[in-house]
């Protein structure tokens, strides 16, 4: 008993111990905010890593998950004689849940393990170390730049993603013969059921899912230790948090704003 109590102790410490740094770090990347012009190139350099490189792929994953889900929805509800819904179904889809979510999973796998696996490449080759000798605070140097440009791109790739998604929608809707809903009525359908509102909500948890990738894999890359084997540890250990991160933070988001 009471090696399971120590045990669950440590836990409980170390536990403590991260949540404590991680808000540390998210507190000094906040304040080095106001030093953002100073480092617009930085910023830039990134936007480009996490956004525009990230076009092409979030482009194929949503036309064909789009499509997907047109097709499971529409067979179904074509045997009830509501297929003409369809542009809702996919729309609120799209907007509300899978368009935030996939996008926040391609970006953590994509840039935000790039993220862990560069910054612990500095940690582990004293870098870090260097670059506090010659008075360059890591945290504003590293972690602002890439928390700005998760904060921008993943709204905007959101956005990009719901639209590629809803035309794919369109196009199997229209075309597979157990659906055949023409464009003008998926149209009419998704535009009388999406709201301002939940398109407001679908970008305010992009906001949120952005600001948990970056500060999850920026702190998984600064603890960064043990060589070529830990640069690896941090590289999936920043993946699987940032996943787990998103999903919990997705559940509280849509209590709240529902």
């Amino acid at each position: 008993m009471n090696r399971l109590l120590d045990a669950i102790g440590r836990r409980l410490i170390y536990f403590q111990e991260i949540l404590g740094e991680t808000l540390i770090l998210l507190g000094q990347t906040l304040y080095f905010f106001r030093e953002a012009h100073r480092n617009l190139q930085s910023i830039l350099v990134q936007i480009t890593i996490i956004g525009y490189d990230t076009l092409p792929v979030a482009a194929v994953m949503a036309f064909f998950v789009g499509m997907v889900l047109a097709l499971n929805t529409g067979v179904e509800l074509n045997k009830y004689g509501s297929q003409g819904i369809i542009g809702a179904i996919v729309g609120h889809s799209m907007v509300r849940e899978l368009g935030p979510v996939m996008t926040s999973f391609l970006v953590a796998g994509r840039a935000g393990s790039a993220m862990a696996a560069e910054i612990g490449v500095m940690k582990v080759y004293e870098e870090i170390d260097a670059l506090r000798t010659l008075d360059i605070n890591p945290v504003r140097y590293l972690a602002m730049p890439r928390m700005i440009a998760c904060l921008l791109c993943v709204p905007a790739l959101t956005i990009f993603v719901d639209f590629i998604g809803i035309i794919g929608g369109a196009v199997i809707s229209d075309l597979h013969p157990k659906i055949f809903v023409s464009y003008s009525i998926y149209y009419d359908s998704l535009t009388a059921a999406l709201k301002l509102r939940e398109i407001a909500n679908g970008l305010v948890k992009s906001v949120v899912f952005g600001g948990i990738i970056a500060l999850v894999c920026c702190y998984v890359g600064f603890k960064t230790s043990g060589g070529a084997r830990g640069i690896g540890r941090s590289t999936t250990r920043s993946v699987v948090l940032s996943f787990m991160m998103v999903l919990v933070a997705d559940y509280f988001l849509t209590r709240i704003l529902m």
